[in-house]
């Protein structure tokens, strides 16, 4: 019987278990699920297998940049309290789980597009008595330089790809914006038309609810598109530690006019609050 992806990532979910054991049990199992979970159990991995099913609503955001600033990696490791989320054996699983990520071709994921030697935390789970789970991954890149962000919590970890200046501080500037806005994407033409055209729908109907004419309720629904602008697009957005001026306005004051090639945003359990 083939052993699908699917069918090693329900076995991880139910048991805690590595992906590597996972499938090793169910190829010596031959894909009966109650089997291979009998097997883990035989092979020591009682342990991890108890944990599994407890909630992992704490964790860290782990990262890595290279030497060069040019390459940045995060990942997501949870676990079930904020007291193992500050551990030094899990705080490090995580940084060189995002040093490793960084040298895969890969841009984001979650664990089971990992390789299974690298997602596996069985061993930290036996060591540190809590089920834990990798989340997700981003991965991005910059001809400039990148600037990392992570929140002082660890649960929100950003990076921003700078092109056209190596300038350090103004990237993690413009990461800690994307840490505090949560932008959709860089600027206006990386909207999907068709979600400003539905934007655009929702305000003229608005505007002629309120009884305007059709030529002033025109210019209302062009400022209102651009406030939308604002709100999701990140250089438009007001630059958080100087409101009065765009994030544009900013790198062309602080970096020489550099812009934004890219943008990654992890937050612990996003994908959660989202299923």
């Amino acid at each position: 019987m083939a052993i699908t992806a699917a069918m090693v990532k329900a076995l991880r979910e139910k048991t805690g278990a590595g992906m590597m054991d996972c499938k090793k049990a169910l190829v010596e199992s031959g894909g009966d699920e109650e089997q291979a979970v009998v097997y883990l159990r035989e092979k020591g991995l009682a342990k991890a297998a108890k944990k599994a099913g407890r909630a992992t609503s704490e964790g860290l955001v782990g990262s890595f940049v290279s030497a060069d600033g040019k390459t940045a990696a995060l990942v997501e490791l949870k676990c079930e309290t904020d007291f193992v989320a500050k551990n030094e054996e899990f705080q490090s699983f995580v940084a060189d789980l995002a040093e490793k990520v960084a040298g895969m071709d890969v841009t984001s994921g979650s664990a089971e597009e990992l390789p299974e030697d690298m997602a596996d935390v069985s061993g930290l789970i036996a060591k540190l008595g809590e089920n834990m789970q990798v989340g997700r991954f981003a991965k991005l890149t910059a001809d400039g330089t990148i600037g990392l962000y992570i929140h002082s919590n660890g649960k929100i970890g950003t990076a921003v790809a700078l092109s056209g200046s190596d300038n350090a501080e103004a990237a993690k500037d413009v990461a800690m914006q994307v840490a505090a806005v949560n932008p959709i994407c860089v600027t206006p033409d990386e909207l999907p038309q068709e979600n400003v055209e539905k934007e655009k729908a929702i305000y003229l109907k608005q505007a002629m609810d309120e009884g305007k004419p059709e030529e002033i309720a025109e210019k209302i629904v062009m400022g209102r598109v651009n406030k939308y602008y604002k709100e999701v697009c990140l250089m438009e957005q007001p630059f958080i530690k100087e409101d009065k001026k765009s994030v544009k306005q900013y790198l062309k004051d602080a970096a020489g006019g550099a812009t934004v090639s890219g943008f990654i945003r992890l937050a612990l359990g996003e994908d959660d609050a989202e299923d």
